[in-house]
């Protein structure tokens, strides 16, 4: 049986003022994916997040979360929805547990000052889940950015939403923190079937952790499929405009992306 579109974009076009970036965009996100935003710098990625996100507005067409029209959306249902972790997260001078538990405000009932006894179980669930409980009385500026970034990933999932967004969450990190943080995105993915929609520049972390791909080129989409599909040497030429090698990986059946310098090339000719 068909699996249903959960995040459904239709007939979409954001941009600026001064420069239409996305023209006519269409695709779904069936619920409980690991989809992953890929292409080069300036074909989209950011304004398609940033006009999920609401940072950006639409101009033209809808974004529907479970058939529910994102636009109109009360804030506070939004954000029990849909959680959001950037690549840069603020190193706030406040402590790690305060800043985890700003995940429960969308949750906070009228006239309510302080967290509940289930806020702070909530948050202290995925504190431990994360690996971040043992900072909780840290403060942000005090930890290095993976460690950062793991509290960002345990501040959205205290939201308990059912979309994870992500803007190149491990950019700035090491392979080490890298693997981590996209392991323990994979874990939450299956085992709370949280739908995650991911942008990602590695190509070979995108093929490794992602069951679905979205390939975009010039505000829109080149190819889509899985990351067999999508990741051909043709594809992945033709948007990147560099030569690649493509082969499987022989442990994971992946594919793997390998390439070729111009002083490799120019000694092959």
């Amino acid at each position: 049986m068909e699996r249903k579109n959960f995040l459904k974009i239709e007939n979409l076009k954001s941009g600026y003022s001064n420069n239409i970036v996305i023209r006519d965009l269409s695709f779904g996100v069936t619920k409980g994916s690991f989809t992953g935003i890929i292409g080069p710098n300036g074909s989209g990625k950011t304004t398609l997040f940033k006009t999920i996100t609401g940072e950006l507005s639409l101009i033209d067409g809808d974004i529907f979360l479970n058939d529910d029209c994102i636009s109109n959306m009360p804030i506070k249902q939004k954000a029990q929805k849909i959680a959001i972790v950037t690549q840069n997260t603020d190193a706030v001078d406040i402590p790690v547990e305060d800043y985890v538990l700003m995940g429960r405000y969308p949750y906070r009932k009228k006239l309510q000052l302080f967290e509940t006894e289930e806020d702070f179980k909530i948050a202290h669930k995925f504190m431990e889940l994360t690996g971040v409980l043992k900072f909780k009385d840290k403060l942000m500026n005090e930890l290095s950015g993976g460690e950062q970034q793991l509290v960002a990933i345990a501040k959205a999932l205290t939201q308990e939403p059912a979309l994870l967004l992500l803007d190149e969450p491990t950019s700035h990190l090491d392979i080490s923190h890298q693997m981590q943080i996209l392991n323990l995105i994979q874990k939450f993915n299956e085992e709370f079937d949280l739908t995650v929609l991911m942008i990602i520049h590695d190509l070979n972390l995108a093929a490794e952790f992602c069951d679905y791909l979205i390939m975009m080129d010039d505000g829109n989409i080149f190819a889509e499929g899985s990351p067999e599909e999508v990741l051909t040497y043709t594809n992945i030429e033709e948007v990147y405009k560099a030569v690649v090698i493509t082969q499987e990986n022989r442990i994971t059946k992946k594919p793997s992306i390998l390439l070729v310098s111009d002083k490799t090339l120019n000694q092959i000719k």
